[in-house]
């Protein structure tokens, strides 16, 4: 990427970052996946990760639809 643009990445709310951070080892360990300890994903097969990512983006759109849900009662 050139010099000033922005990842498509970026948190619009940077103090979630945490919480994702949780839910992607919630996630990994539920479905039996080993998150490498020092931080590289290289070694990762990639049916694994996209495993993780494609799991914490349903559960991501379920807790948003109950939270909805809930402001229109």
């Amino acid at each position: 990427m050139g010099t000033g643009s922005s990842s498509s990445n970026d948190l619009v709310v940077p103090q979630a970052n945490q919480a994702l951070e949780q839910l992607k080892y919630e996630v990994a360990q539920e479905l039996g996946i080993q998150i490498p300890n020092d931080g590289y994903y290289g070694h990762m097969a990639t049916r694994d990760t996209g495993a993780i990512g494609g799991h914490i983006t349903r559960r991501l759109v379920q807790i948003a639809e109950q939270q909805l849900a809930g402001q229109f009662k």
